[in-house]
């Protein structure tokens, strides 16, 4: 146990020693409710701008650390006391620590959305397809794709006699917030809006 205390403290290790006592003590804030896991918003473009952004940064730097900590470790105990080696241990464990940390953040992406929260605004402009028999100024429904790919029915409301069936191709042209519907024209209709 001695070994270890004395190399976690000897250089290079110690730098990340004191790092990850850090990254602990921050992540015991989080968990109590402290803290925003979230990040910094200058730290998050500063990732970004060398290539390890779309993931928080605390969790980005917590994996580098970690890592880094690890790999200083070791080589400490395999290449031994040398001025140059040392050196050379802290930044292969920087890098180690980099790598692994870039590999890990793209699984991890899927976890922290970065995309705005989306908005039945977001239809406006789509095409969608009638599901009901009938679109009048009170009825209606139609499945329209959002552009993750997933799918809606949404309430439908037309203004004009156009006649819409089940199949019918539509474009919606607005959203009403108070009734919480779509207001939709004939898709031929804006295709020959279009060429004029």
């Amino acid at each position: 146990m001695g070994d270890f205390i004395d190399t976690a403290l000897g250089f290079p290790a110690v730098v990340f020693t004191v790092l990850l006592a850090v990254v602990v003590c921050y992540w015991i804030l989080v968990l109590a409710g402290g803290l925003d896991p979230d990040g910094d918003g200058w730290l998050d473009g500063a990732l970004d701008r060398i290539g390890l952004g779309g993931t928080p940064a605390t969790v980005v730097l917590s994996i580098v650390v970690a890592v880094a900590w690890f790999a200083s470790l070791v080589g400490s105990v395999l290449l031994g006391d040398h001025a140059l080696l040392e050196t050379l241990v802290l930044i292969v464990s920087i890098a180690l620590g980099a790598l692994v940390a870039n590999q890990l953040r793209r699984p991890l992406r899927r976890f922290f959305p970065t995309a705005p929260e989306a908005s039945r605004h977001d239809f406006v402009g789509r095409e969608c397809v009638i599901r009901t028999g009938r679109v009048a100024i009170d009825f209606g429904q139609a499945e329209v794709h959002a552009a993750d790919g997933s799918s809606a029915i949404v309430q439908v409301r037309q203004t004009g006699a156009d006649t819409f069936a089940a199949g019918t191709r539509a474009v919606i042209y607005d959203y009403d917030s108070a009734g919480e519907f779509f207001w939709v024209v004939p898709a031929d209709l804006s295709d020959r809006t279009k060429d004029r």
